[in-house]
């Protein structure tokens, strides 16, 4: 199946995300929340990844069903760092296992890459064994994992800590 992955439109996919992750909350320990998120709280998000030059990219089929998207933030706000992040992927339901989180996971890479980004950090479920190969594809590396960090679905969950050293930056600094 062609995937078109491009920047995510906040006006007219903000809807078909909100739908995605709602979705995951509802079904799966992908997202440890318990609560569906609101339209206006899924706008705001993507509002401020967008302001803060962070990407949020849309995988749409070829018949222009949003399938997907990606995106990745701060792994943590200390200054040092600048250069790590963490990313999330989301596939619709009814569409995984055609290779559309691998699509995004190497445009998520790419976009890191010309970002100068230097580490890519994937907390994951550890019962969670598609997105754990998903990642190890991909060349990241078991880094960890926190016992008993969340409680969903009246469960203790694992949360494991995969990690991708890239290249870039170039020229890294201090400061």
């Amino acid at each position: 199946m062609p995937i078109s992955i491009q920047n995510c439109r906040i006006e007219s996919d903000i809807g078909e995300i909100q739908a995605i992750l709602n979705h995951v909350i509802a079904t799966s320990t992908a997202l440890y929340d318990y609560q569906p998120r609101s339209l206006d709280n899924v706008r705001i998000w993507a509002e401020q990844k967008l302001a803060n030059g962070l990407p949020l990219r849309c995988a749409f089929d070829a018949t222009g069903i949003l399938v997907g998207f990606a995106t990745y933030g701060a792994f943590r706000p200390q200054p040092a760092y600048k250069y790590t992040v963490e990313h999330s992927i989301y596939v619709r339901d009814g569409y995984h296992g055609r290779g559309i989180a691998s699509d995004l996971m190497m445009d998520l890479l790419n976009q890191a890459t010309i970002g100068q980004y230097h580490v890519m950090v994937g907390c994951i479920d550890a019962q969670n064994v598609g997105s754990i190969s998903l990642h190890k594809k991909f060349g990241f590396e078991y880094c960890g994992t926190v016992k008993q960090a969340g409680f969903k679905f009246g469960r203790w969950l694992d949360a494991s800590f995969y990690q991708k050293v890239l290249a870039t930056p170039y020229n890294p600094v201090d400061g």
